[in-house]
């Protein structure tokens, strides 16, 4: 009976509390050393009344943790309730501070499950940029145990790696590709950099817990003790070979096949997958596998990762085709790329494979500067961890908690009640209203004379390697096209201030030609290497101008990736992006810093 008129007084000075708060919280402050922390601290005594089975309150806690009850794992809500009752109802304070202690665990209990919620939609994952030790003469021939020498000075780092990034909790790393062993051998010079690879389709082996099963695999040995040690997946490249025999037609002359190759160990050593590179860039000491590898693992904390490198990004097999058709929302990206601005920079393109297919990159790259070659990250559509550093001479490990399921940018767009009115001309620009009629140098649109500029002139430049016809971009604002073959590129724009600097919108429709050979359809917005037509197109890493702008061509390709970098080497991530009266347009307001490239880069594969 006590215990029942308890709770109910509790429930009548709750309520009472809630509408005299504020009032409560004046009188007892304005009483200075009268205030009666004792209250306070009577919330927290333990009782020790009988109350659950004839024995204090805590002791019984203890009692049904011991007996495998619900709530074993700790005193449970009703518990700390009970105790702040039962040691407080004397008064209205306590009372007060028992609703007050009731509501901040009910909160704190909110985060934890929030937090909870997190962790069990996300997981960590971590890339290494890698500062490789190289081999000082690689085209000079060594033996098995000088190559040997070398990659364990590389796979000593990668150890240190792995038990840093365990320490942060991480479920998944990738390394880069040639970080092992490094490049620009001949096909004789890398065969003792090469490890024996069973296909893991037919045999099922750890490494680590069974090293003599074949010869010469002691970096796959190492790399799945690694997996073990750290208690993580971990997916690294280096060079394979496999024996031929003369029967094969495609058997080489010295009887085996040399792939480059990523492999995947599961975090308990086991060599889960394999994929070897399909889209060789200048590896003269590698073989191109006869079959595309469309290769693809499952985790147990994330789902289905597929696996390329390096230049197949470019291409649609194996990257586009993994995401077509084998449901993969996770990518492992080893690569040594060098960097070709302003369009092709490693982090630039990595975020907008991530952006156009709403999938996470998980990329990592060599470290060196010297060659061009830096630039890591895990992306996902709408945020990226990165490191691009041309100075610094150390590598960089970068860890992130990831999304399982990550959300595309057409995904996040929330739509609102009103138009802005940059928005709205972009709309009644491409349906017609008002009229514009092109010529040769713009567009001329009835009820938008503010809009255009006088007659433009068009020019060439080359930009990475590709002969751009571009227009300047003059003034605070402007709607200007310029087209190429097939394609119109259009920019309508407005800054709040203008600087000393070109930038120039250029369109090519094309096949590429240099350093590989493939179609493309590019839309680009620049800064320009200075005041002259003929810098537009040199890599430029810094700018000032700040633009709010629309973006858009008539592209003949659903494979477009949207390119955005701003000064200091910083990605960003357009407002808006997706198709409009059959074109394809990328919106932006509000840079933080200044624009170096904004682009539309289409991939038209069927013409390669």
């Amino acid at each position: 009976m006590w215990f029942a008129e308890v709770k109910i007084s509790v429930s009548l000075h709750i309520v009472w509390v809630g509408w005299k708060l504020q009032t409560l919280v004046t009188y007892y402050k304005s009483q200075g050393p009268r205030w009666p922390w004792f209250g306070l601290l009577a919330c927290h005594i333990t009782v020790t009344e009988s109350n659950f089975n004839g024995k204090p309150r805590a002791v019984a806690a203890t009692d049904r943790r011991q007996a495998g009850h619900p709530e074993a794992t700790g005193s449970s809500f009703f518990d700390r309730f009970m105790v702040c009752i039962m040691s407080g109802a004397r008064s209205k304070l306590a009372l007060f501070l028992c609703g007050c202690y009731v509501v901040a665990l009910g909160a704190h209990t909110g985060e934890e499950c929030v937090a909870k919620h997190h962790e069990a939609e996300s997981y960590v994952a971590a890339v290494y940029e890698h500062p490789s030790i190289l081999s000082p003469n690689p085209l000079a021939l060594t033996s098995r145990q000088q190559a040997l020498e070398l990659m364990n000075q590389n796979l000593d780092i990668y150890e240190q790696q792995v038990m840093t990034a365990a320490q942060k909790g991480v479920q998944i790393i990738v390394f880069p590709e040639d970080g092992i062993h490094g490049f620009n051998f001949t096909r004789t010079s890398i065969y003792p950099f090469l490890d024996f690879m069973p296909s893991p389709q037919v045999v099922r082996w750890n490494p680590c817990l069974e090293p003599h099963r074949f010869n010469d695999t002691e970096v796959l040995q190492r790399l799945s003790c690694m997996a073990i040690k750290g208690d993580m997946f971990l997916v690294a490249n280096l060079g394979t070979k496999q024996p031929c025999h003369i029967s094969d037609p495609g058997c080489p002359n010295d009887g085996r096949y040399q792939f480059n190759t990523d492999v995947v160990f599961s975090n308990n050593g086991t060599l889960v997958d394999r994929y070897r590179k399909h889209n060789l860039y200048f590896e003269a000491a590698f073989d191109v596998p006869h079959k595309v590898d469309h290769t693809t693992f499952d985790t147990p904390f994330a789902g289905r990762f597929g696996v390329f490198t390096c230049f197949d990004i470019l291409f649609f097999n194996p990257a586009v085709r993994l995401l077509r058709d084998y449901e993969v929302k996770h990518v492992v990206y080893p690569t040594a790329w060098m960097n070709q601005l302003p369009l092709l920079a490693a982090i630039e393109i990595q975020k907008a494979f991530a952006v156009a297919f709403g999938v996470n990159v998980l990329a990592a790259n060599v470290h060196h500067p010297v060659l061009g070659m830096t630039g890591s990250g895990i992306h996902t559509p709408l945020k990226s961890f990165w490191y691009h550093d041309m100075e610094n001479p150390n590598g960089r490990l970068i860890t992130a908690r990831v999304a399982k399921n990550p959300v595309g940018l057409t995904d996040a767009e929330n739509a609102t009640g009103e138009m802005d009115s940059s928005h709205s001309k972009f709309l009644k620009i491409l349906s017609g209203d008002p009229y514009c009629e092109k010529d040769a140098q713009e567009v001329h649109c009835d009820e938008a004379t503010k809009w255009n500029r006088n007659a433009l002139p068009t020019f060439h430049s080359e930009m990475m390697y590709d002969n751009f016809t571009l227009v300047p971009v003059w003034g605070k604002e402007g709607y200007l096209y310029v087209c190429s073959n097939g394609l119109c590129c259009y920019l309508l724009y407005k800054r709040p201030t203008l600087s000393e600097e070109l930038y120039a919108l250029g369109v090519f429709d094309g096949l590429h030609t240099v350093h590989g050979t493939y179609y493309i359809q590019v839309c680009a917005l620049v800064r320009c290497g200075g005041l002259g037509f003929d810098t537009c197109g040199q890599e430029i890493t810094e700018a000032t101008g700040i633009f709010e702008f629309h973006l858009w061509g008539n592209f003949s390709t659903s494979y477009i990736f949207p390119l955005f970098l701003t000064s200091g080497m910083t990605l960003d991530v357009p407002d808006q992006l997706g198709w409009e009266n059959d074109h394809y347009f990328l919106r932006k307001s509000g840079l933080s810093s200044g624009l170096v490239t904004a682009a539309l880069y289409g991939r038209l594969y069927e013409r390669d």
